[in-house]
């Protein structure tokens, strides 16, 4: 019995989606060139990042599901990946794209078995550990943009807006304060 299967996974990436899509909706748009310091993305390059982030797991998984990574070019994709990225995007755009991207990735873990998820890929001569599940790399990109996340969440602070779930949380909390006191 597993616990942790293919909808799980799909509905705790739509989770995680749909924060960064608020992110990217709260965030106004002559703030998306900003950057927290200059050597890293602005705010809508790392949303386009994000968005497209999904994109290497949906070839290696679903396209061509290969079951060693031995061989597959990476910096041809990732040349490929990086002119898509650079294109120039409005807000609405990029929020329809982490959309787009986000529903069709979700839609693909959902429908996987548990076969399929259990099953070994070799990774690339010389990594650490030699093979992982198909599951641990479709855990990936949801890792990636937690990551990416919360760099925005930094910069949000940057500009003076409070994250939307700092605000739940504070939220929760003062719900629980005055419950206490009511008691």
């Amino acid at each position: 019995m597993t616990y942790y299967g293919a909808k799980e996974l799909a509905a705790s990436f739509r989770t995680v989606r749909g924060n960064t899509i608020q992110i990217a909706e709260e965030i106004p748009e002559e703030h998306y060139g900003f950057r927290t310091s200059p050597e890293v993305r602005s705010i809508a390059d790392t949303l386009v990042h994000i968005a497209l982030g999904t994109r290497l797991a949906e070839q290696i998984q679903f396209a061509e599901p290969l079951g060693s990574l031995n061989g597959f070019d990476f910096f041809a994709f990732m040349g490929k990946q990086s002119a898509e990225e650079k294109k120039n995007r409005s807000k609405a755009e990029i929020v329809a794209l982490l959309r787009a991207e986000g529903d069709k990735f979700a839609g693909r873990l959902e429908n996987v078995t548990e076969e399929f998820l259990a099953e070994q890929v070799e990774m690339p001569h010389g990594a650490t550990p030699a093979t992982k599940s198909r599951f641990e790399m479709l855990l990936s990109p949801k890792e990636h943009e937690m990551h990416h996340r919360g760099q925005l969440m930094t910069a949000e602070r940057m500009l003076g807006i409070t994250p939307h779930l700092t605000r739940q949380m504070q939220q929760r909390m003062a719900e629980m304060k005055a419950a206490k006191a009511a008691q």
